[in-house]
């Protein structure tokens, strides 16, 4: 499968390249500034300039060709909720714009656990979940595309255990190492299309846990 990752140059998104490229698939990593090419380069995987946001027709030039999209881009803690909108919620949509202009069927999103249900935002951060929401709401409700949504729960940077709970998730965290092994293992398992899988660390191997959902 031919691969496309929006937002490669991110924690998850370089992990997601990382095991694309150790995999049978072909990848191809998305950027928005040249001098994050280097790594990449060393992994002998391919670059191009992708920018979110940039209009969807643009976009979908760069998605031709492509069998599946994996969407990890995230505008950071760094930035403002402007760039929160135009990132996580605008720049998701018009992601999946640019996939279905390409018939870049295959659709894999990174959110958030919780996204769907406002009584369990987080205060400090609600613009980025309401991003999430509604982005997802678009991808579930307003796209053709055979999509996968990722609700990882906290984010660590723990080695990846391989094994992961997706059921009765009520609190917990997750390594970016088994999101990213999740993302890239729901390519191919066709029972995750047209689901959202929310996940922590757990003791299920990943893959087993998908063909669950």
């Amino acid at each position: 499968m031919k691969v496309f990752v929006i937002g490669a140059n991110g924690q998850v998104g370089r992990l997601i390249v990382e095991q694309l490229a150790a995999s049978k698939h072909k990848v191809v990593a998305g950027i928005r500034h040249p001098d994050q090419a280097l790594f990449f380069e060393d992994l002998g995987v391919q670059t191009t300039h992708f920018d979110l946001l940039d209009r969807p027709e643009q976009m979908g030039v760069t998605l031709d060709g492509f069998d599946a999209v994996i969407f990890a881009a995230g505008s950071g803690g760094k930035t403002g909720n402007d760039m929160t909108l135009l990132v996580d919620l605008d720049g998701a949509v018009k992601s999946m714009q640019a996939a279905e202009i390409a018939a870049s069927n295959r659709f894999i999103l990174i959110s958030a656990q919780f996204a769907e249900d406002r009584n369990r935002w987080s205060e400090t951060i609600k613009p980025y979940y309401a991003a999430k929401f509604y982005a997802d709401d678009w991808l579930r409700h307003r796209t053709t595309l055979a999509y996968t949504i990722i609700e990882p729960g906290a984010l660590i940077f723990d080695k990846g255990t391989g094994a992961i709970n997706t059921d009765g998730i009520t609190s917990g965290s997750i390594a970016r190492e088994d999101v990213a092994s999740a993302a890239v293992a729901a390519l191919t398992i066709p029972e995750t299309i047209g689901k959202t899988v929310p996940m922590i660390t757990g003791s299920v191997p990943i893959s087993d846990a998908l063909r669950r959902v």
